[in-house]
């Protein structure tokens, strides 16, 4: 079946003979193809209407629950099984612009077929095919390796997601100690974690179903081919590692993030109070003489305005520069 673009969708059909390629597979020849012995037709749709996901759904014989989940991405990491075909869903993870934006890919799996529905953000499967292809001898143990596959690629595609989220954290970390705290910093902060916890329930899943896929499912997954959901579930908990170190790190940012703004605070107090404290002086004193008392016979002095002001001065000086050596101002 020719690479094909309409209403957002690609297809590439390939049939495959012991592991090497017999053929590209047209969508009205896929029942007749399917039938032929030691064959396995490998489709890649992305985003299919719903007249092009019915033919799928006839030519496969899929079960009508599991393509009304495929015509929609809003589905949970799963595997169900209809009958002797297995129903997948992995979500991927792309970094766009220091963001993550998230997709999903479906997975029908049978003993002779494997057909994979991509919605939203992911990547092509051109270069996994490709690989597999130049792997005849792996690629004759049927859709299960073609599965193991892409399944790896998926997962290998959330190391540079998870490198991003690190470098964001970096400068947000930078910021903290170079900058003084701001509402920016500590709202970058809380994106990022929450980020994280998408990917941690994003990533988790993908365990579950390795491990069911090792343990089950013989008619679809060899023996020979369960291995290597093994190494896939084994990336996935180095990766949750990876996750909580960063989050670890992400909390404890945040704390002193959070201390640093308490200290600037407390240092503002500070200063504020020691004005306060110098600005006391001629306070206290220019209101003693603002009192109306008939007799103050210091106002008779001649002296007694320079003598005041100078008090004034140098108690307001002399407590400056006690301040000022204490770290207040």
């Amino acid at each position: 079946m020719p690479n094909t673009d309409t209403n957002n969708t690609i297809m590439k059909g390939v049939a495959y003979h012991h592991g090497v390629k017999a053929g590209d597979v047209d969508i009205d020849r896929i029942s007749e193809a399917i039938k032929q012995p030691d064959h396995f037709i490998w489709l890649g749709l992305r985003e299919p209407d719903p007249d092009l996901l019915a033919a799928i759904q006839n030519a496969f014989g899929l079960h009508e629950l599991a393509v009304e989940d495929a015509r929609s991405a809003h589905q949970r990491p799963k595997l169900e099984e209809y009958g002797d075909s297995l129903f997948i869903v992995l979500h991927t993870a792309v970094l766009v612009n220091d963001g993550i934006e998230f997709g999903e890919t479906h997975f029908f799996v049978g003993s002779h077929f494997l057909v994979t529905v991509r919605h939203g953000a992911s990547l092509g499967h051109n270069k996994v095919r490709a690989r597999c292809e130049a792997l005849p001898h792996q690629l004759a143990k049927g859709p299960g390796f073609a599965l193991y596959a892409i399944m790896d690629f998926i997962v290998d595609n959330y190391m540079p997601v998870l490198d991003g989220l690190q470098a964001r954290f970096d400068e947000l970390e930078s910021a903290i100690f170079t900058n003084h705290p701001s509402r920016q910093t500590m709202e970058g902060l809380y994106e990022l974690k929450r980020e994280l916890i998408q990917m941690q329930g994003v990533i988790m899943p993908v365990i579950d179903i390795c491990n069911v896929l090792m343990h089950s499912h013989e008619i679809n997954i060899p023996k020979d081919v369960r291995l290597y959901f093994r190494d896939i579930a084994d990336h996935i908990s180095r990766i949750d590692r990876a996750i909580d170190g960063i989050r670890e790190m992400l909390i404890a940012a945040m704390q002193v993030h959070l201390t640093l703004e308490t200290v600037r605070q407390n240092e503002v107090v500070k200063r504020l109070a020691g004005w306060g404290a110098i600005v006391a002086i001629p306070t206290m004193l220019f209101s003693w003489y603002g009192m109306n008392f008939k007799h103050m016979p210091e106002l008779e002095w001649e002296y007694s305005y320079p003598l005041v002001v100078g008090g004034v001065l140098f108690g307001s000086l002399l407590l400056y520069w006690r301040l000022k050596r204490s770290g207040w101002l």
